[in-house]
């Protein structure tokens, strides 16, 4: 089928709720693409942070194949093997005790908020049930998670909000002002992704985490984006010394299939019971193999690469003095490239897109998410995309 032909019954079939870029994808192969018309694409997106190890991985490609033609779901009402092994890889190599296994990122923090309030409910009674959240955070699209955004710009048409949220700068004094009586939790990203790609400051986060044990707030970590190895270490609240309460995730997990949720510490482990929460499709047997596969093959030598595939990319575009762009900032292969006054970073996204480099944007800048396991290969002819096109 022709790009036109898609597009066509794209338009007649679909809601129009996405701005889509002109271009198709039909096939790949790790960080390049192919579209329907036969042209080739560096992937610096990777379906905005979910291929984590590449398109059609031959690792994860066994591992789907595999459990598809044993047991495609079943439903949590039951056991079954493929989550249970993901449970104890992800709580053994981020010190946490416990997950909870959903479809998204939006789910997986729509559980720690619950969890949150559960928490709090059961310790101290009715009226503390507010969570601070950050000025350009972004959690998720659902009414709940984005009344937890702190970005007002995706607030525009679906008033009223869920209550219980409040806004704070990412600086301590800013968090003890905001806070009240009614105070149970923060919830952070520790580098705002579609806020502009800003990390926050360790000293903050640490202070942070002192003052949510102080007051008996859990300390919930937002990792949808910075997780699985994205940042240079499997979870993002690794590198900051801090241990969180709870922390969400999804995007990267499943190297392309959808899933999502939270892992607990110790002390939350048992803040639901029976019924307290669910998900039908939560540790769908396919997706949980996938993730399994995805964090075998994102063993500790290849995430440590992550860093230094960063610091690559990163010293490359600056090395090229190009006007439309400033510095790069971010952790590992999460960066985001400042654009220059007179520049639009839509407009040189779109270029980018069409020259050849997938590529996203971020707050007022460019952002860049490629797959983790994206070779140096693939990374300098992307490079060399972007040079050419933005020169």
């Amino acid at each position: 089928m022709t790009f036109e032909e898609l597009r066509e019954l794209d338009n007649q079939y679909v809601v129009q709720s996405y701005g889509r870029s002109p271009i198709a994808i039909g096939h790949g192969l790790g960080s390049t693409l192919c579209g329907v018309d036969g042209k080739e694409y560096i992937d610096f997106a990777s379906g905005i942070g979910v291929l984590s190890v590449g398109t059609a991985n031959p690792k994860w490609q066994a591992a789907v194949t595999e459990q598809a033609g044993k047991l495609g779901h079943i439903s949590n009402l039951y056991y079954s093997e493929p989550y249970i092994r993901l449970a104890e890889k992800l709580c053994t190599r981020s010190g946490m005790a416990a997950a909870f296994f959903g479809n998204s990122g939006a789910e997986g923090n729509e559980g720690v908020i619950k969890l949150a309030r559960k928490y709090s409910w059961e310790k101290y009674g009715e009226g503390r049930g507010t969570i601070i959240t950050l000025n350009r955070s972004f959690h998720g699209r659902t009414i709940t998670t984005l009344s937890a955004t702190g970005q007002d710009v995706f607030h525009k048409y679906f008033f009223p909000f869920t209550e219980g949220f409040r806004r704070a700068e990412p600086d301590i004094n800013s968090v003890q002002q905001t806070a009240g009586h009614d105070v149970c939790a923060v919830l952070v990203e520790l580098v705002q992704g579609e806020g502009g790609v800003l990390p926050l400051d360790p000293v903050f986060v640490q202070d942070l985490a002192r003052l949510c044990a102080d007051r008996d707030w859990l300390f919930l970590v937002d990792e949808v984006q910075t997780g699985i190895g994205r940042t240079g270490s499997l979870f993002c609240f690794q590198q900051y010394g801090v241990q969180p309460d709870a922390v969400s995730f999804a995007k990267g997990v499943a190297g392309g299939l959808p899933m999502g949720g939270f892992l607990v510490n110790e002390r939350c482990r048992k803040v639901f019971g029976p019924g307290d929460h669910a998900s039908t499709f939560g540790g769908n047997p396919v997706s949980a193999a996938a993730a399994c596969a995805v964090l075998d093959i994102l063993d500790e030598e290849a995430i440590a690469r992550v860093k230094e595939k960063g610091q690559y990319l990163r010293d490359s575009i600056e090395a090229m003095n190009l006007p439309c762009l400033g510095r790069t900032r971010g952790m590992g292969l999460m960066i985001g490239i400042e654009v220059t006054e007179g520049f639009s970073n839509k407009k040189l996204c779109a270029k980018l897109n069409q020259a050849g480099l997938l590529s996203l944007t971020a707050g007022p800048g460019l952002r860049l998410l490629p797959p983790l396991t994206i070779t140096k290969e693939e990374m300098d002819k992307g490079l060399a995309i972007l040079k050419a096109t933005l020169s």
